[in-house]
């Protein structure tokens, strides 16, 4: 379900809004920008699903060990 928002914001932030994002779609943009901020659960469980993964999960930690050389050969 959605909701009705209103917002009050400075007429040159509008104006970029319309501008940059199209007159249809600032909607979408702001819901984007500001969902990461309220509803962290979909963030956690994403990172649980990541987790989850093994294939990933060891090509990540394969990718990880391949930058962390010894450095104690390198010159300071």
């Amino acid at each position: 379900m959605q909701k009705k928002l209103t917002l009050t914001i400075d007429e040159n932030v509008y104006d970029g809004l319309r501008r940059v994002i199209g007159p249809r779609k600032i909607s979408h943009f702001v819901e984007e920008l500001v969902r990461p901020h309220v509803l962290k659960e979909n963030l956690y469980d994403g990172y649980r699903a990541m987790a989850a993964d093994r294939v990933r999960e060891s090509d990540a930690l394969e990718w990880a060990e391949s930058t962390c050389r010894d450095v104690s050969h390198e010159e300071i």
